[in-house]
């Protein structure tokens, strides 16, 4: 299994904490039954923090106009909303929830260039809480395609996730399905689409990051 450079120090340091606190509560307690139970939740802890962290190769086929996802997860909002940070105008909304199961590997929605981007500091509200897009800690990443279209893409922090990164600068170029970001444990990703965007996902439905097709705009 391909892992993410995010987790390369996350998981020796949860395996080094899981195995100090094992040590500790083997110690504290020596019964024979509490210490096979303790190990074998230590492990399973393990194995999600590792799985959590996975980094799958994905398959992205170029085509000129159509959004992807930018993240696996749940399609929890598609609404008309106004867009004040990078557009200043009315756009669709549609945003997918990860949940800890998820691969949290966040990828380019369209080709083009990156044309905004700024962090806000914030609250860790639910993600899918309505004031999450505007409230919770975020990225708002602004993409130009190469036809001049442009999408907004926000990183929302959730209730568990402490950290957000993203990794390309202002004025760089991004392949489509190309891995630009990840946030840790259990987030929100918004996008903010033209009004004529052809939307292809409903609410409820399961995204594959860069496999999904989210919209085809005009």
């Amino acid at each position: 299994m391909k892992i993410h450079k995010e987790g390369l120090k996350m998981i020796p340091l949860m395996a080094l904490l899981t195995g100090g606190l094992y040590a500790i509560f083997y110690w504290l307690i020596p019964v024979f039954i509490f210490q096979i139970i303790l190990a074998i939740i230590a492990i399973i802890f393990m194995i999600l923090v590792i799985r959590f962290f996975r980094n799958p190769d994905v398959i992205t086929p170029p085509k000129d106009g159509v959004v992807y996802a930018p993240a696996e997860g749940k399609v929890v909002v598609i609404e008309k909303t106004y867009e004040g940070e990078y557009h200043k105008e009315d756009r669709i909304q549609v945003s997918i929830f990860m949940s800890p199961l998820n691969v949290h590997v966040n990828r380019s929605p369209i080709k083009g260039a990156i044309d905004f981007f700024k962090y806000h500091p914030g609250k860790f509200l639910v993600a899918w809480h309505p004031k999450s897009s505007t409230d919770n800690e975020r990225t708002s990443v602004g993409f130009k395609a190469e036809n001049g279209v442009t999408i907004l893409m926000r990183q929302i922090a959730g209730a568990v996730a402490r950290r957000i990164a993203f990794y390309p600068a202002v004025g760089d170029a991004v392949e489509q399905g190309s891995s630009v970001g990840f946030i840790r444990f259990g987030s929100r990703v918004d996008l903010f689409l033209p009004l004529d965007a052809d939307i292809k996902v409903k609410i409820g439905d399961l995204t594959r990051g860069g496999e999904t097709e989210v919209a085809t705009l005009e």
